[in-house]
């Protein structure tokens, strides 16, 4: 877990301790192929999703916002792997399972190799700032009791429907809500809608 959270260090010269930060203290963490973590480095990393705060050696710190954690999860080699239980991946707003590209598509990523080109040429399109204020945008958009309901209905068909293993907790009310609003916010409106 300390290498995603991060480590109280000792520091001789000065006779005190410090903690140092791992790698989840920035805006925005790329967790690559999250089933390879041990469940414990998991758990710390969805902790730290939950909670936005990370707790080491009794004191708890706050993490930067914004704060959104991007995840991939290979579905296709099981030996040492840990996959995320049901309960857990919840945490997640959104789950894509993307396959493979289309020939075109795969042929344009071999032709402009953009891991080893684009990269260093990214720019930023918006700023922290912005993000902020696009986050406080998203909780002033209106969710009338009708559609708060409507969300509700979703969830309870999920978790009684014959083929449905296990059904939308809680949080993923919360979240569809969520996600709601910021399409209605994406749509230029005040207010949602029950496509969105």
């Amino acid at each position: 877990p300390s290498d995603v959270t991060g480590i109280t260090i000792y520091e001789r010269d000065r006779g005190e301790f410090r903690f140092q930060p791992g790698p989840i203290f920035h805006n925005v963490v790329i967790a690559d192929e999250i089933n390879r973590a041990t469940p414990r480095t998991q758990s710390a990393l969805l902790e730290a999703m939950a909670e936005e705060t990370v707790t080491v050696d009794g004191h708890t710190h706050e993490l930067p916002r914004p704060f959104i954690v991007v995840a991939t999860q290979n579905p296709y080699e099981f030996e040492g792997t840990y996959f995320l239980p049901e309960n857990q991946l919840d945490r997640f707003l959104i789950r894509i399972n993307l396959g493979y590209p289309v020939p075109p598509d795969e042929a344009r990523v071999i032709e402009q190799q953009p891991g080893r080109r684009e990269l260093a040429s990214l720019q930023p399109v918006i700023t922290t700032d912005e993000v902020l204020a696009l986050q406080d945008a998203v909780d002033t958009v209106k969710l009338e009791p009708s559609l708060v309901a409507y969300i509700i209905a979703l969830a309870t068909a999920t978790r009684t429907h014959d083929d449905v293993q296990i059904g939308v907790s809680p949080r993923g009310s919360l979240a569809l809500a969520q996600a709601a609003r910021a399409t209605a916010l994406l749509a230029e409106r005040d207010y949602c809608i029950p496509e969105d």
